[in-house]
């Protein structure tokens, strides 16, 4: 993993863990301000409800006490004025008139009998008739020509009449409304702030996580002897670089330990091996009768497929181990291709083999030169011991920006039905198979080991096909379709 396949901002885990914080932190404040606003709401409200419900009651004590002559309504009007003022932080809408406060007095019969406040009142009645409502409690009231409704209280006279006195709701709303629009903007700075803090130290953790991945990617790749970077800061994150530091020791121990075995075991075999040939070697140069030579030849050929059986089996062990020693260089694999198709052109004519190779051209990948060589060999011994006379091997080299892609297939009898899954396996051979059953097992190894996969299977109309992918790591351009080549063996 590289910084250049990095994630964007908005995809990255920094942006969601920042996100989701924000979110939950957001809701929660949103919430604690519900409950505020409800609050200072009803507070409110009871100030109003308090003032309105003492005020009332005097003015129907003094509606009560004051005769009714023809100074009564002067005097409940002078009264009721003066209460209107006592109203805290009122809005006055046109000059000196009053319009957050009405005083109405309706007989008996339900006629307006005294009015103070904006208009004539009667929209005012109209509206508490409409609503029908005798309450002692104070209750809100919509008057049609006002924005605003009012907290009506009312008290009942001795003559039947009632008194109503109506505060608008105006200064609450208001109120309310500052303080919704100041918390939002508060609110609003606290969660981007909020949002930036959790993002730069989620960033900052998870860039130091990222350069743990990056620097563990490399070490798998590459060099067992490199170490993830590690901090100061004693935390979670610092003990897994520390502990990612002490098991990538121990991989390194053991990968040497088994470089130790198997060289010292390949030593060991080789050289008895090569002995034993070499005497052999020298019997079969004296002066020996064709009957006599031929057990030395058949034992020569033999100590060379045990010797070439060891290698194979040591390097698949090495490889499935991840510990594969790869001396990587650029190689064109078409060139490569063409070199092999000709040394093994001559053994696959005289069995009635025909090949047939279609390239796109050069394809550069970086890998082991003399790996790749074995891997091309082992293909092609398989087609040269497997086939019936008369096949037809169609070899096929394609790339991509990323990858190049390597299909060999045949038209013979296809692989053995009890392989099956396990073709990649060590000793996993069909039933006719004169082989060891390391070739597919070398080949599936030796890819993995350069991050590249291989399948296998039979195809539809009969025969073989095996798929190679190999990363290409290389920025060169591939060449168009129609530059593909064919050649005829």
């Amino acid at each position: 993993m590289s910084s250049k396949t990095a994630n964007p901002i908005m995809h990255s885990a920094a942006w969601r863990i920042s996100l989701w914080a924000t979110l939950a932190f957001a809701i929660g404040t949103m919430l604690v301000f519900a409950m505020l606003h409800r609050f200072v709401a009803s507070d409110i409200q009871r100030r109003s409800d308090a003032w309105l419900t003492g005020e009332v009651a005097v003015l129907g004590d003094v509606a009560g006490r004051t005769p009714k002559d023809r100074l009564y309504g002067r005097v409940v009007r002078e009264v009721a004025e003066l209460a209107s003022r006592e109203v805290p932080n009122k809005l006055r809408s046109n000059g000196n008139e009053n319009d957050s406060v009405f005083f109405l007095q309706a007989g008996d019969d339900g006629n307006l009998k005294l009015w103070v406040g904006v208009g004539d009142g009667t929209p005012h009645l109209a509206a508490i008739r409409a609503l029908k409502i005798v309450s002692d409690v104070p209750y809100d009231l919509n008057v049609k020509g006002f924005k605003h409704p009012f907290r009506v209280a009312s008290v009942r006279m001795e003559d039947g009449s009632h008194i109503y006195l109506g505060l608008s709701e105006r200064d609450e709303l208001r109120v309310l409304r500052n303080l919704r629009f100041r918390f939002l903007c508060i609110w609003l700075l606290i969660v981007l702030f909020g949002f930036a803090i959790v993002f730069y130290a989620t960033r900052r953790m998870l860039n130091y996580v990222r350069e743990i991945t990056e620097a563990a990617s490399r070490i798998g790749q590459s060099d067992l002897s490199s170490r993830v970077p590690t901090n100061k800061r004693n935390d979670e994150v610092g003990h897994l670089a520390l502990t990612l530091n002490h098991m990538l020791d121990r991989i390194e121990s053991s990968m040497h330990q088994l470089h130790t075995i198997t060289e010292s075991l390949a030593h060991d075999l080789r050289s008895p091996l090569t002995a034993i040939r070499g005497k052999l070697e020298i019997v079969l140069s004296g002066d020996l009768k064709v009957e006599q030579s031929e057990p030395i030849v058949s034992a020569i050929d033999e100590l060379d497929r045990l010797t070439e059986f060891l290698n194979t089996s040591l390097d698949v062990a090495e490889a499935k181990a991840d510990a594969l020693r790869l001396s990587r260089m650029e190689v064109d694999l078409d060139e490569l291709l063409r070199v092999m198709i000709d040394l093994y052109e001559p053994c696959m004519s005289e069995k009635g083999l025909r090949v047939h190779l279609r390239s796109a051209g050069s394809v550069t990948v970086l890998a082991d030169a003399a790996l790749l060589h074995r891997v091309i060999a082992n293909l092609l011994d398989n087609e040269l011991n497997h086939l019936p006379a008369s096949c037809t091997v169609s070899i096929k080299l394609g790339a991509s920006e990323d990858a190049a892609t390597l299909i060999v297939e045949d038209d013979g009898p296809g692989f053995a039905s009890e392989i099956g899954v396990h073709m990649f396996e060590q000793r996993v051979k069909g039933r006719d198979s004169k082989g060891h059953g390391l070739g597919l097992a070398f080949v599936e190894a030796v890819v993995r080991a350069h991050g590249g996969s291989v399948t296998a299977s039979n195809r539809p109309e009969g025969g073989a096909l095996l798929s190679i992918s190999w990363p290409r790591e290389t920025g060169e351009k591939i060449e168009a379709p129609h530059s593909l080549t064919l050649v005829n063996r």
